[in-house]
């Protein structure tokens, strides 16, 4: 049983605090980013259609090193491109702010309402979330769990998402009793300190289970939700955001099932996430990356 599915690729952050454009950055000496991996993996998984939302700073010959390797592979390949103004809604006499980042991974979602009809994977490039993690995505799609009314989502256990060069910020899932999605809670100063993973609340750590399953921004959606995404960015933009206030994509799937529009059904990831938040944190993916290597996990150069 197959049914047609789309990865799609949020690839349009600044790389503030990695110093860089680390969508596009090569890992090994094969050159390939994070985000070429979750191609691999997504393919491997029955993906046959790409969309990927960029800035204006991807470098063109990325680009074009990307469609050679669609048209060697034979996948379906889309560029999006999110601006200030990639609004594709009608906010008459509405002024663009003067902001110097986007408008959040929400509005990078439905910047590609127009790019996919289908049932959609939607993941940050940066993160490297395991063969297993598609597997688990691709099934739910192929067996019509997804729908309008049903999303799904995949959690990593906190414990296994940290960096060692700094505070991260992680989405704590709270679960009903069937692993439906009730809540998620953004903290931003997630850490270890003395064998311990806290957050810090009202000046004092908070301790975590290293169990407790996190939202790394891997959802499972029906193009229905841009219906909802579009409503709820206008009445965003009608709130007169600050100038780096962000529309996020767990905001709008909170305010989802608060509204009783969707169930997200949370599936646990068996596979190892890895992340790049700090330039430093690429020593240890590119040490994952040669193991997984000689385990015969991935070819030494995905595409040959």
């Amino acid at each position: 049983m197959s049914s047609k599915k789309t990865l799609l690729i949020l690839a349009g952050g600044l790389g503030t605090r990695y110093k860089g454009l680390k969508q596009v950055d090569g890992i090994l000496d094969n050159g390939s980013p994070i985000l070429e991996y979750s191609i691999f993996d997504a393919l491997e998984a029955g993906f046959r259609k790409v969309v990927i939302i960029v800035n204006k700073l991807i470098p063109e010959s990325y680009i074009e090193r990307l469609n050679s390797i669609s048209e060697n592979k034979n996948f379906e390949l889309h560029w999006v491109y999110q601006e200030i103004d990639s609004i594709p809604i009608s906010l008459e006499g509405f002024d663009y702010p003067d902001r110097e980042k986007p408008w959040g991974t929400a509005h990078a979602v439905l910047c590609a309402k127009y790019a996919i009809q289908e049932p959609f994977i939607m993941i940050n490039a940066d993160d490297f979330y395991g063969k297993e993690a598609y597997q688990l995505a691709a099934h739910e799609i192929n067996h019509h769990h997804i729908s309008d009314t049903q999303l799904g989502m995949i959690a990593y256990p906190v414990g296994t998402t940290l960096s060692g060069n700094g505070a991260v910020a992680r989405g704590i899932c709270t679960l009903d009793s069937e692993n439906y999605l009730i809540s998620i809670e953004e903290q931003t100063s997630i850490q270890r300190i003395n064998n311990s993973i806290v957050y810090i609340e009202n000046g004092k750590n908070i301790k975590l289970d290293p169990d407790e399953l996190v939202s790394m921004n891997f959802f499972i959606f029906h193009p229905h939700i841009f219906c909802y995404l579009e409503a709820y960015f206008y009445d965003f933009i009608e709130s007169d955001p600050l100038p780096k206030q962000e529309f996020y994509i767990p905001s709008a799937v909170q305010r989802m099932i608060k509204e009783d529009r969707v169930k997200v059904k949370v599936k646990a990831s068996p596979s190892q996430w890895m992340g790049v938040t700090y330039a430093d944190d690429k020593k240890n993916i590119k040490d994952f990356l040669i193991s997984e290597i000689s385990n015969n996990r991935y070819p030494e150069n995905l595409w040959t």
